[in-house]
């Protein structure tokens, strides 16, 4: 099902942001970076993608590029081609990042199980 669903949305599954880094340069910590994504708010429920669990994987590598794999809350989402960019902008203005690649997946689908324990309290679930 995933799959079709792939092929039948037609939207940017990749950004790309951000310059190599020069040798020598501290690279961000796994915290700053998670506090940019934390920066960048779904559009329609207005809460942090990262603690929505939209954010399913943050790779750094050792040359300080930073790998990220998202997904949305609905394939139908009208931004879901921007969310990528907007992602991959966010960590790219933290210090000590060099080139961010931001993939979008559809899985596994986003689920209520995905939400961190503080949303859940906030919404009552």
């Amino acid at each position: 099902m995933t799959e079709e669903l792939n092929d039948f949305i037609e939207i940017d599954y990749k950004a790309t942001a951000g310059s190599p880094l020069e040798k020598g340069i501290k690279h961000a910590t796994k915290e700053e970076i998670i506090t940019a994504v934390k920066s960048v708010q779904d559009p329609e429920l207005m809460l942090n993608i990262y603690d929505l669990g939209l954010i399913y994987e943050i790779n750094q590598k050792e040359n300080g590029d930073v790998d990220i794999v998202m997904t949305l809350t609905s394939p139908t989402c009208p931004l879901a081609g921007d969310m990528p960019k907007m992602v991959a902008n966010a960590v790219s203005s933290v210090l000590g990042t060099g080139v961010i690649t931001v993939e979008l997946t559809f899985d596994p689908p986003w689920g209520l199980d995905k939400l961190s324990d503080e949303i859940k309290l906030s919404m009552g679930l």
